[in-house]
């Protein structure tokens, strides 16, 4: 008998089975769930594909599994839709024995075994979700067009200004310059405006990919791109901050936040700001590293949802 969990995001969807003891039995991996991306029918398919595929790795069935939790990107996010995501996982399993929520949830379990304290994910898109005892907030996430703030998707688009800006010459030209270039394949500046727009259909995982890039010139030395990588640590404590303010947490306590997502793995380039931004702000922090990965949090969670 197994606990599934399921960690969508912008980029990949990642599954999970855990025995009764927490042991990691199986694992998967597909393409992005987002519904806004590949429509209810694709995510629905993801869904179904990854539980499947984590099935035939232990030779087991549906009825193996004890409860399962699906954390999906922008879940909540359109109040029209919130029954029909509900219901994407209800073609191969019942009702009774799943529920779904946003992808932060997965996160903030992982971060501490579904306890009290802040998650912060910074992967495509930039959520924050808190819980302390009875009250849960989320802050941030509102979507890349105008929010996701210090997400993947926000730093490669800030990446690709700069980019103009150094070819037009607003700004000196740096490692940045011609780590894009030689990466993304072209040699006439303006080629990119193509690639991003025709090419790439302005394809969210695609520009968020470019996050990658801002950090390897981050680590060449490029001044230009070491500033966005702050900036997207301060933007990130902010989100912190948000959420704190909706939790009620009293004046002496010691709020506990921890991270997850890919801009993460820019190491000193994010978590050193961060850290010191949440040291700014008036209310007490300490970081911890996650426990475990938001995947393995989201069959924690359906732990302790079966239980209650």
């Amino acid at each position: 008998m197994y606990y599934l969990g399921v960690d969508g995001g912008g980029t990949k969807t990642a599954f999970v089975l855990l025995d009764q003891q927490r042991n990691v039995v199986a694992t998967h991996e597909l393409g992005t769930c987002y519904h806004v991306e590949v429509g209810l029918e694709g995510a629905q398919s993801i869904l179904q594909s990854g539980v499947l595929a984590l099935l035939e790795q232990v030779s087991g069935s549906i009825d193996d599994i004890i409860f399962a939790f699906f954390g999906l990107p922008a879940y909540g996010e359109d109040s029209e839709l919130i029954n029909q995501i509900d219901a994407l996982p209800s073609s191969f399993m019942s009702a009774e024995k799943y529920q779904c929520d946003n992808d932060m949830v997965n996160g903030w379990a992982a971060a501490f075994d579904c306890a009290d304290g802040i998650n912060i994910v910074a992967g495509t898109g930039s959520i924050a979700y808190g819980v302390n005892q009875t009250k849960t907030a989320r802050c941030g996430g509102w979507g890349e067009v105008f929010s996701d703030e210090g997400s993947a998707y926000w730093v490669g688009r800030k990446g690709l200004q700069v980019f103009t800006k150094m070819s037009d010459g607003r700004l000196s030209k740096g490692p940045l310059y011609d780590i894009l270039k030689s990466t993304l394949d072209f040699d006439y500046d303006l080629d990119i405006t193509a690639l991003v727009l025709c090419h790439w259909n302005s394809e969210r995982s695609k520009i968020a990919a470019v996050s990658a890039l801002v950090y390897q010139a981050a680590s060449e030395g490029d001044q230009h791109a070491i500033a966005i990588l702050a900036e997207a640590a301060n933007e990130l404590a902010d989100i912190v901050e948000g959420t704190t303010k909706s939790l009620a947490f009293k004046d002496e306590d010691i709020i506990k936040v921890s991270y997850s997502g890919g801009i993460f793995n820019a190491g000193k380039f994010v978590l050193d700001p961060f850290v010191k931004a949440l040291e700014r702000l008036p209310n007490h922090y300490k970081v911890y590293e996650p426990l475990c990965s938001p995947v393995i949090g989201a069959a924690l969670y359906a732990e302790k949802l079966s239980t209650l």
